[in-house]
């Protein structure tokens, strides 16, 4: 048992996996994004986001476990994912802030689940186009994994990170979404979706502002 374990769980996977779930616990565009569906439209609205969300870190992970290293080599490329990153968080941010401007008795109600595939997308879209995804998947995989481990090793880390994104935005999903904390919320919808996407527009701004300083 104990051979088969090693074959699979390196010995820097304790830190690898420290540090991954240390990110998990700082709120960026995801926690945000997650968080302005739930709120309305529940675990159903939310579940795929999730899910897309997952699939888009499982991408960058498995680029950086092949050795994908040249985003660091042209500096004009990342700068180009940057820059349609923010267009996309400032598109879905002003939509959460729309949506919690509705009147009242509209924002009282449960607003109906996006498609299933719309929700995968948008999740998807929100992971690929934060390029610091890319660089930190990188980092992780260089410098804590190390080049001494072994593919098995690398792909159950990976497998693992994830897993555990995917785990957290649904748990996160499901806990906004229950009776008992909806109907804490139920008042403040409106509010809350307003600071989500307005979160997300200024990580937008500071996407743009930021290597300009």
């Amino acid at each position: 048992m104990t051979q088969i374990l090693a074959e699979f769980i390196a010995p820097t996977f304790p830190a690898l996996a420290l540090a991954h779930f240390m990110a998990l616990l700082s709120p960026g565009p995801d926690f945000f994004l997650v968080v302005g569906h739930a709120v309305r439209r529940g675990l159903r609205g939310t579940a795929f986001i999730c899910l897309g969300i997952a699939l888009g870190n499982a991408l960058y992970i498995a680029l950086a476990i092949s050795g994908w290293s040249f985003v660091r080599q042209w500096p004009w490329l990342y700068r180009c994912v940057e820059l349609a990153g923010a267009g996309y968080l400032l598109w879905i941010g002003w939509a959460l802030v729309r949506s919690g401007r509705q009147p009242a008795d509209l924002r009282l109600t449960v607003a109906a689940p996006l498609a299933a595939g719309r929700q995968l997308l948008t999740g998807l879209a929100s992971a690929l186009l934060n390029p610091k995804n890319a660089i930190f998947y990188l980092t992780l995989m260089t410098t804590i994994m190390g080049s001494a481990a072994s593919l098995k090793q690398q792909l159950f880390a990976g497998a693992w990170m994830a897993g555990l994104v995917f785990a957290w935005d649904a748990g996160l999903a499901a806990a906004i979404a229950h009776p008992a904390v909806q109907n804490i919320l139920r008042k403040r919808l409106g509010l809350i979706e307003i600071l989500a996407g307005a979160c997300l527009m200024l990580m937008a701004v500071l996407l743009v502002a930021i290597p300009l300083l």
